[in-house]
C-alpha cells in the first residue's frame, strides 16, 4: 500500500503576509488533504468544529466513502468480510494486514481463545457496583481496572507487550460483558467454553446457567457475529478519536479503551441502535406509525426518526444490507409473530423504502435500526446493546493505538481554540465587585 504523497501546495493568501505554501497531500484512496501544520509557524490555525474537515492522523486500516456508500478494511469491501469470513479472521486482518490462511486463523484463535478468562479477583471488582448500574458504566471502570491486573506488560514502546495486550483485550471484552449482564440480574457468572467459537461462547457466557446445558443456536450465532463484524471499526469516529487522542499522551492501552467505551455510551455514537429501540417502544403499535411519520416530517416537531440515515453515509450505510438480510434471517428463525416493537419495525422499515419524503433524503434504515431488532430479538436486554458495541468495536480501538504508537512522527494531541471570553482585566476587591449572572 502507498504511502501519502505531496505533489501539489495550496497558495493561502493573507493581507500583509507573504504567501504561504500548503502541501497537498494524497492517499491510497479519497479525496486530496491539505497539510495545515506550518500555519502556526505564521501565526495562525484552523477552525473545524467537531474536526469534520481536519484529517487528525495517518492511517492503513479503515477507508471510507460516504458519498458512495463504501467501507473498506485493509482494502476489504464490509460486505465481502461479512460473508465470508468470521469475526476472529476480521480481526486478524486489522491487525496484520491482511487475512489469515488456515494455519494463522488457527493459531490466533488459539491465542485468543488462552485469554479469554480473567483474573479471579476481579469478579470481586463487579460487588463494588449498584445492581442496576448501567453495564456501560460497569464496562468503563472494569476496562480501565484491567492495567492493574496487567501492569508488567504495559511498556507501550515494546511490540511484544502491544501484541500482547491487543490478545487480551479481544479476548476478555466479551467475558466482562457476559459478567455485568449476569451481575445485573443476579445470576452466577459463567466461564467461557474453549470449543465455542467466539460469538458461541459469548452467548453461552450471557444466556447459561449451572442449572442445564445451553445449545448455541447457529442462525444466532451467525448473526451476532455480523454484528461484530460489522462494528469492527469505522476509521476515525468520536470513540476512536477518545482513544488516540488519550493514546497520545502516553497512557497505558486499558485506559486508552476506557476511554474509548466512555466515548461510545453517547446516544449519538454507541447508544444509537438503543435510542432506535427506545423510538420503536414509545410508537408502541403499528396503527402510530403515521402520526410519528408526520412528526418527522413537520420541522418545528422536535422529534426524530433513530436509526435512519447517517452522518459519514450520503448514500445507503453498506453495512445495514449486510444487516437488513441477517435481520429477516434471525426473525424467520425465531419465528416471532405479533411482536409489536418488531412488528412496528418492519412497518417502518417498509414506509421508509417506499415514501419518497424519506427516499429523496436518502434517509435509508442503518446499521443500528437492523442490529437493534436483531439484538431484541435474541434476547439481549436494551441497556446491553453499546456494551455489544463496545465488545466488537475493541478490535478496531486496539489496532488504532498500536498504529498511532508505531508512528514516528506521533505526538500528544492538543486542539486549539478560538477564545471568545473576556479581554484582559484587573481584580477588584470583594467589596467593589458586581453581582456577577449566575450560572450554577
Amino acid at each position: 500500500m502507498s504511502e501519502v504523497t505531496n505533489q501539489k501546495v495550496a497558495i493561502l493568501n493573507i493581507p500583509g503576509l507573504d504567501p504561504i505554501e500548503l502541501p497537498i497531500l494524497k492517499g491510497t484512496e479519497g479525496p486530496e488533504v491539505i497539510d495545515v501544520r506550518a500555519l502556526g509557524s505564521h501565526g495562525y490555525f484552523t477552525y473545524d468544529p467537531g474536526f469534520v474537515s481536519t484529517a487528525s492522523c495517518k492511517s492503513k486500516i479503515t477507508f471510507i466513502d460516504g458519498e458512495k456508500g463504501i467501507l473498506l478494511h485493509r482494502g476489504y469491501p464490509i460486505a465481502q468480510l461479512a460473508t465470508q469470513t468470521d469475526y476472529l479472521q476480521v480481526c486478524y486482518l486489522l491487525l496484520n494486514g491482511d487475512l489469515p490462511n488456515e494455519e494463522q486463523y488457527a493459531n490466533f484463535k488459539k491465542r485468543i481463545t488462552y485469554h479469554t478468562m480473567v483474573h479471579e479477583q476481579i469478579n470481586s471488582l463487579f460487588k463494588a457496583f449498584r445492581r442496576d448500574s448501567h453495564p456501560m458504566a460497569i464496562m468503563c471502570g472494569i476496562a480501565g481496572a484491567l492495567s492493574a491486573f496487567y501492569h508488567d506488560n504495559l511498556d507501550i514502546y515494546d511490540p511484544e507487550h502491544r501484541e500482547l495486550t491487543a490478545m487480551r483485550l479481544v479476548a476478555k471484552m466479551p467475558t466482562l460483558a457476559a459478567m455485568a449482564y449476569k451481575y445485573s440480574i443476579g445470576q452466577p457468572f459463567m466461564s467461557p467454553k474453549n470449543d465455542l467459537s467466539y460469538a458461541g461462547n459469548f452467548l453461552h457466557m450471557m444466556f447459561a446457567t449451572p442449572c442445564e446445558e445451553y445449545v448455541v443456536n447457529p442462525v444466532i450465532e451467525k448473526a451476532l457475529d455480523r454484528i461484530f463484524i460489522l462494528h469492527a471499526d469505522h476509521e476515525q469516529n468520536a470513540s476512536t478519536s477518545s482513544v488516540r487522542l488519550a493514546g497520545s499522551s502516553g497512557a497505558n492501552p486499558y485506559a486508552c479503551i476506557a476511554a474509548g467505551i466512555a466515548s461510545l455510551w453517547g446516544p449519538a455514537h454507541g447508544g444509537a441502535n438503543e435510542a432506535c429501540l427506545r423510538m420503536l417502544e414509545r410508537i408502541g403499535t403499528v396503527d402510530r406509525i403515521p402520526e410519528f411519520i408526520a412528526k418527522a416530517k413537520d420541522k418545528n416537531d422536535p422529534f426524530r426518526l433513530m436509526g435512519f440515515g447517517h452522518r459519514v453515509y450520503k448514500n445507503y450505510d453498506p453495512r445495514a444490507t449486510v444487516m437488513r438480510d441477517t435481520c429477516h434471517e434471525v426473525l424467520k428463525e425465531l419465528n416471532i409473530k405479533d411482536h409489536p416493537i418488531l412488528d412496528v419495525a418492519v412497518e417502518l422499515e417498509r414506509i421508509a423504502r417506499s415514501d419518497e419524503y424519506f427516499i429523496q433524503r436518502k434517509l435509508y434504515p442503518n446499521v443500528d435500526f437492523y442490529s437493534g431488532i436483531i439484538l431484541n430479538a435474541i434476547g439481549i436486554p436494551t441497556n446491553m446493546f453499546t456494551v455489544i458495541f463496545a465488545l466488537a468495536r475493541t478490535i478496531g480501538w486496539i489496532t488504532h493505538w498500536i498504529e498511532m504508537n508505531e508512528e514516528a512522527d506521533s505526538r500528544i494531541g492538543r486542539p486549539r481554540q478560538i477564545y471568545v471570553g473576556s479581554p484582559t482585566r484587573e481584580v477588584k476587591p470583594m467589596n467593589e465587585r458586581e453581582a456577577c449572572p449566575k450560572k450554577f
